[in-house]
């Protein structure tokens, strides 16, 4: 299928490679441009509703409003409930369907990592180029890059007998566990797709065609407890130990492509309490005890299964070999996010999208470094489709306050995505 599917993208690719862009096309940029001022306010508007993922009411809201937008232009639009243990808002879904062209599967999400409690910061207007404000990049540009991009298509008559589905979650930033119960029904309807467009963090000059995949490690080494006294003879005791295999990592490993490893708890003492599910633990010790007890918990990433399995093996065995004298260590992986991997069907994806930008006179648009993006949720279903990542707003400092959009690049993004789908979809 995929085969199948790489043929026909390159075969588009070359249909469009001595274009410029048609009449219709330049009624596409005419018609965004026109809508830009109510793009704007909504994308305000959006920014100034909280919609933290552990605000259930505030990411309701925002899908409610997206939701009203897309039944304006004739979608079918759903919202997916997850069951009350996941203790998540839920997704926003909207499709059309159709016979021509690539089937589409665009993904946003309406929560942010900015919950109630941590400090406002509403939208506002730096100057004629940025504005700032909670989530306005990450992602509620990017959201409104979907919204503006489908809503000139459909005024221009463009969406008709498409196939496309959007598809807003509501817990991206920190997804209900199991995933296997939150992603469902995301996944079973990338599954119909032939193509998915994700529209997190954007730029003029790269989209991303690869994301790495995430990884859980728990570390736990024990050892003798006696006399500090003692602590080379009796035994080195389980802080040692730990210390050996985490620099064992960074050594053996540290310098292998696109792979990293994060211990990013750490905790050890004479008696130890934690949690591993909320990372959080106490304990208590005294400086002349030897540690009987230790328990690292870190991430591991990665740009392919193969290399995500490789360095596992490695892993397990610096934990059980050449332990120190008196201790003893384990290591258990869990599963986070997969990875999506650089794949034929993607490249060809690029070339496309970077044909759409030379003629749009903007310069070449070529796929970024994997290693500078986390996962995503196009991760869970880029073993199914073709993909290409990193097409909504850009701007700087997501995740942080202070979060700021490029207002200068957004109405061409915008436009460039619309000719994108156009594209695609004839």
């Amino acid at each position: 299928m995929k085969k199948i599917l790489l043929l026909l993208l390159l075969c588009i690719s070359l249909k469009i490679a001595a274009q410029k862009l048609t009449i219709e096309e330049t009624k596409i940029i005419n018609e965004i441009n026109k809508q830009m001022p109510q793009t704007l306010r909504m994308l305000e508007q959006l920014v100034n509703i909280n919609s933290g993922t552990n605000n259930l009411e505030g990411v309701r809201e925002v899908g409610a409003i997206l939701r009203k937008e897309f039944d304006k232009i004739d979608f079918t639009t759903q919202w997916i409930t997850l069951p009350d243990s996941l203790k998540r808002a839920g997704h926003l879904v909207a499709n059309i369907n159709g016979k021509m062209g690539k089937k589409l599967f665009l993904i946003g999400h309406l929560d942010t990592v900015f919950e109630p409690d941590m400090p406002a910061n509403p939208y506002k207007k730096v100057n004629a180029s940025t504005a700032t404000g909670q989530g306005v990049v990450d992602m509620k540009g990017g959201n409104m890059i979907i919204l503006s991009a489908l809503q000139a298509l459909y005024k221009l008559g463009y969406l008709k007998n498409t196939t496309i589905t959007a598809y807003f979650t509501g817990d991206e930033e920190k997804s209900g566990k199991p995933t296997s119960v939150s992603r469902a029904d995301f996944i079973e309807r990338a599954k119909q797709a032939d193509i998915a467009l994700g529209f997190e963090g954007g730029s003029l000059t790269t989209v991303a065609a690869a994301r790495r995949g995430t990884s859980h490690w728990q570390l736990t080494t024990t050892g003798r407890q006696a006399h500090s006294a003692g602590i080379f003879t009796a035994g080195y005791g389980s802080i040692y130990e730990a210390a050996r295999i985490i620099n064992t990592f960074r050594e053996q490993l540290g310098k292998e492509k696109y792979l990293t490893f994060n211990p990013g708890f750490v905790i050890g003492g004479s008696e130890i309490k934690y949690d591993s599910a909320k990372i959080y633990g106490e304990v208590s010790g005294k400086t002349n005890i030897i540690s009987p007890v230790t328990v690292v918990q870190g991430d591991l990433r990665f740009l392919t299964e193969a290399q995500k399995n490789s360095a596992r093996v490695k892993m397990k065995k610096i934990a059980a070999t050449d332990n120190l004298k008196g201790t003893s260590a384990k290591i258990v992986f869990a599963e986070g996010i997969p990875a999506m991997e650089p794949t034929p069907g993607n490249n060809a994806l690029v070339q496309i999208l970077n044909r759409v930008s030379i003629d749009m006179g903007i310069g070449q648009t070529k796929a970024g470094d994997p290693g500078s993006r986390g996962a995503g949720d196009i991760s869970y279903i880029a073993k199914y489709v073709d993909c290409l990542d990193g097409l909504g707003a850009s701007g700087s400092g997501a995740h942080a306050p202070g979060e700021i959009i490029n207002l200068k690049e957004f109405p061409i993004l915008i436009q460039r995505a619309a000719i994108f789908i156009y594209r695609l979809t004839r």
